[in-house]
């Protein structure tokens, strides 16, 4: 029997309050490579690393709809879309993955 896959779309947030959208099908995975700064682009360079919003579907053209959609809204529908679920704008992945300042494990296996 097949394994059923969830799909994530994602914001993050920077501490100066840059936000980015994303979309995963490994949200741990993917919010680890952006707090450690392994992905190049718009994260890393404006240090967009901490887990603000993020929504779950089993259907990955939800996923890209979904993330279509709210990357063409305004900013400010945004952070209402944020404080609705996080009004302190908490890192929700704080629990899940090492902070950049901490010990980094590898991601190579052996």
């Amino acid at each position: 029997m097949a394994r059923a896959l969830a799909y994530f779309v994602y914001i993050l947030a920077s501490k100066s309050g840059v936000l980015y959208v994303g979309s995963t099908c490994d949200l741990a995975r993917r919010v680890y490579q952006h707090r450690h700064g392994l992905l190049p682009g718009f994260t890393k360079q404006y240090h967009v690393n901490r887990l603000v919003w993020y929504d779950v579907t089993p259907n990955p053209r939800a996923m890209v709809e979904m993330e279509r959609g709210i990357k063409s809204w305004r900013r400010e529908k945004k952070v209402r879309l944020i404080e609705t679920t996080n009004p302190g704008w908490q890192d929700l992945a704080l629990d899940w993955i090492p902070r950049t300042d901490e010990q980094v494990p590898s991601l190579r296996s052996g």
